[in-house]
């Protein structure tokens, strides 16, 4: 579905710092993390008070799962807001391999979805958010073939890191290690979890960084229910209810959990409703470590003497707990800044410092001390000046003095030496430059090339956090009953209320380049026009634009100058490419060149309500695909499901295409057509293809083509998919390199106008294809075969139906991928299913 279906984003910020403190535990002073967005004055003490329970308990547990969704948000819920305990959720995946209900992203821009959905996820159940560097690459068949791809050694070493900086006491796996009749990345989630926990512990696995991140043993690791392997009950299983009730908002643990899973939006779960309120049991089956014989935190001590060694400290804080006035949290910070004192010397120990933090963030809670960092707009360039306006404020009457701030980034510091009055803000106003080797933002595993299964990072820090650090932190430092407090956060750009758009610093080049199309075909050594659009960030740029062709490929001229006066300004530069004499697939790209830097970017901006708005800088790249291919027919209507880039690529193997909305499809409105194409899932996401399919099927009878691209057989709109009877399944073949066998080698299909062979289907990526048809109408012809290894041979991946003077075709095959990616083949195949019958 175009992006225009999207509705404005409300919020566009929320940086979380990476290990800071869990999410659950800053609920009530969220506005104090690294985001600095919003007021603590707004909190109500009881909020305060939970956030002091939390800050109470050192129990800490890690839930581990393969995908975004595939956690049991009660349990997160259930241990972070009912037992107040540090609780975490590893996705080993950020999900970009799966599909997409609400808009035309896939592959990375999918994983930034999901990744936010889970973030946003989190902040509901109360749970923090880990990721590995493995790649979400479609469906698999076999943990074994998951493990291949995703590189096992280097998803593994970064798992144990994880469990080395988060420390959990206990380990929750979703999914059985054991082989089973389910996803195989479920199954190697948990078998990477289970040799995490054996080697987080031990100093001579993945030794690296070992001077800032100690070995650690959790107690025990345990599975969460029988998903997936055997059905049996292992001995030592336990269970127990997690139901309940928040202490704050009155609301059940089935409802909060409810609404998390429901932020998972982009693949189906809006709305999502829960089991409703009452006891709920769930099962944990003994992987590793000590059994638990009713509780998984039997012989776990969850209070500070784990740390102190006496109890003296849980002591003080308890006591702080039960003296706490709601209404007047201020008259605890003297007794918080006592603990406080206590639990400094302990801060070597990193969850003892991510305490620290938490405690800081309740004291400034109790204070309504409040940090901003005000800038005139969220966009800047690298080695540009930034006009801050520095704001801190408390509404507590108790002495307050702002020291100064901090900018880590370029190393500077700004003395303030300000007494805080209760209820005047007090204001300082500054100029930094945002440092010239500050990094394009662009998410952090996206920015270096990666290999099928396992992105790229350099610089390990970054590893397992859900999302980008600031660009630019800032420190705000107050003395308070003579300790030192640090509040974060970053520079933020003033909005009108309801607006939509960027408040975070985003960090963009003077210039973005823009191709026109994802994808340009070529017959073999052809020239053809390419065209790249400029769109100036900045006023009085210049400088030389050029082509970066691949080897075989030629681009003339070497380069073309640019000058532009004011920002937003747009020009088209136009090339002539020149294709090899061979078929070929490579990726074209393009440079600008302004002094002595280079920018090659392009700008994808996603937002979707629900979600933080996001802003993608990939490297500016054209498919660019030598090929000889010939079509017959030249209109097509193009009636878009649930989103693609199909008509695009159609339109670049030399149709005139037409995007079709409901009111075009009529008898008249389809009469100037030679065929029309169905978009992905349009089954699935639209709710008028009920009425519409006969006046295709009239369509197709009259002379016409319609081609129906895959459908998911849940949430299907109609039991109908054609003018003949076709059951849909959930069969698919995963295998890129399945052998396809051409069932009706003589079919018009193969034949013309190219010529099909099964070295057609060569190169294909991600999958063969999905949603295998189980059974049709003898009226369909199987065209085609082909399976994953040791598997019976699907054969409904194309068939075709002459009705009447036309056909219509369905076809499972993943062309939503194939024709992005330049698969020759491909188009070859796909130009035959849309030429007329006759």
């Amino acid at each position: 579905m175009p992006r225009g279906f999207l509705a404005r984003a409300v919020r566009c910020a929320t940086v979380m710092q990476k290990f800071l403190i869990p999410l659950g535990a800053c609920l009530a002073v969220s506005t104090l993390t690294a985001s600095g967005v919003g007021a603590p004055s707004t909190l109500n003490g009881e909020s305060i008070r939970q956030d002091l329970l939390a800050f109470q308990q050192c129990a800490s547990v890690l839930y581990v799962a393969a995908h975004p969704d595939d956690e049991n948000t009660q349990l997160i819920t259930y241990f972070s807001r009912g037992r107040n305990y540090r609780t975490a959720y590893i996705s080993v995946t950020r999900g970009d391999g799966g599909q997409n209900i609400i808009g035309a992203e896939f592959g990375d821009e999918l994983g930034v979805i999901r990744t936010q959905e889970l973030i946003e996820a989190r902040k509901i159940d109360g749970g923090r958010q880990f990721f590995t560097r493995a790649i979400d690459f479609g469906f698999s068949k076999s943990d074994a073939e998951t493990l291949r791809i995703w590189d096992r050694n280097a998803v593994l070493a970064d798992m144990v890191r994880i469990i080395r900086e988060f420390r959990p006491d206990v380990i929750v796996t979703r999914f059985s290690p054991e082989p089973g009749k389910t996803h195989g990345h479920h199954t190697a989630s948990a078998i990477l979890a289970v040799d995490a926990f054996a080697l987080a512990g031990n100093p001579g696995a993945f030794p690296e960084r070992l001077e800032t991140l100690k070995p650690w043993q959790a107690t025990r690791i345990v599975q969460n229910g029988r998903f997936g392997g055997s059905d049996a009950e292992k001995p030592g299983t336990i269970s127990f209810d997690i139901s309940g009730t928040d202490p704050v908002s009155g609301e059940s643990f089935d409802s909060i959990a409810a609404k998390s899973r429901a932020m998972h939006i982009s693949q189906g779960f809006a709305g999502f409703a829960g089991r409703g309120a009452g006891p709920r049991m769930e099962s944990f089956q003994p992987l590793g470590g000590e059994p638990a014989k009713q509780d998984l935190f039997d012989g776990i001590d969850s209070t500070w003497a784990r740390y102190s060694g006496d109890a003296v400290l849980s002591q003080a804080i308890a006591s702080a707990i039960s003296a706490f006035d709601a209404a007047a949290p201020q008259r605890s910070v003297p007794a918080l800044l006592a603990i406080r004192a206590k639990v400094s010397p302990l801060a070597a120990d990193p969850v003892v410092n991510e305490k620290l933090h938490q405690l800081d963030r309740i004291i400034a809670a109790c204070l309504g001390l409040t940090v901003h960092a005000r800038v005139a707009t969220a966009e800047m360039c690298p080695g540009e000046a930034m006009h801050l306006r520095l704001e801190a404020s408390a509404r507590a009457d108790v002495p307050i003095r702002w020291v100064s701030v901090q900018f880590p980034g370029n190393r500077s510091t700004e003395r303030i030496g300000a007494n805080l009055s209760p209820g005047t803000p007090e204001s300082k106003e500054t100029v930094q430059t945002l440092p010239a080797n500050t990094p394009l933002t662009q998410p952090y595993w996206l920015r270096e090339p990666g290999a099928d299964g396992i992105s790229t990072v350099s610089d390990p820090t970054l590893i397992g956090a859900p999302e980008n650090p600031p660009a630019f932190p800032i420190d705000f430092l107050f003395e308070i009953g003579g300790q030192q407090l640090t509040l974060s956060t970053q520079p933020q750009a003033e909005q009108a209320p309801g607006a939509a758009g960027l408040t975070k610093l985003t960090v963009i080049p003077p210039v973005t380049l823009a191709f026109h199309s994802p994808v340009r075909l070529f017959a073999p050594g052809s020239v053809r026009t390419v065209q790249i659009e400029l769109t100036a960030a900045r006023p009085e740029v210049s400088g030389e634009l050029a082509l970066n062709p691949p080897a075989g490929w030629n681009a003339s001229p070497a380069s073309i100058p640019f000058r532009f006066a004011a920002a937003g300004e747009r020009k088209t530069f136009e090339f002539q490419v020149t294709a090899p004499d061979s078929t070929s697939s490579a990726n074209l790209t393009a440079s600008a060149q302004i002094g002595n830097q280079t920018y090659g970017t392009r700008r994808i901006d996603i937002r979707y309500d629900h979600i933080a708005c996001q802003v993608l800088q990939p490297q500016a790249s054209l498919r660019v695909v030598s090929i000889d291919l010939t079509i017959r027919g030249k209109r097509i209507g193009y009636l878009p499901g649930a989103g693609d880039s199909v008509a695009e690529c159609l339109r670049q193997m030399g149709f005139d295409v037409r995007i079709l909305d409901s009111a075009d499809v009529t008898p008249d409105g389809l009469a100037d057509l030679d065929a029309v194409v169905l978009g992905v899932r349009a089954l699935n996401a639209r709710k008028d293809l009920p009425r519409l399919l006969p006046v295709l099927s009239a369509f197709a009878e009259a002379g016409g083509t319609v081609v129906m691209q895959y459908n998911r057989p849940e949430g299907a709109q109609t039991g109908s998919v054609g003018p003949f009877e076709l059951a849909l399944s959930g069969d698919r073949v995963t295998d890129v390199n399945a052998p396809v066998t051409l069932l009706a080698p003589d079919h018009a299909v193969f034949k013309g106008p190219n010529t099909i062979t099964e070295a057609d289907f060569n190169g294909w990526v991600q999958e063969r294809g999905l949603a295998f048809p189980s059974r049709w109408d003898a009226r369909f012809v199987p065209l085609l075969a082909c399976a994953d290894p040791g598997e019976q041979p699907l054969n409904g991946g194309l068939l075709v139906a002459d009705i009447g003077k036309g056909r219509f075709i369905y076809t499972s095959l993943a062309w939503f991928r194939q024709l992005p990616a330049g698969v020759p083949g491909a188009y070859r195949l796909f130009a035959n299913l849309v030429a007329p019958a006759q």
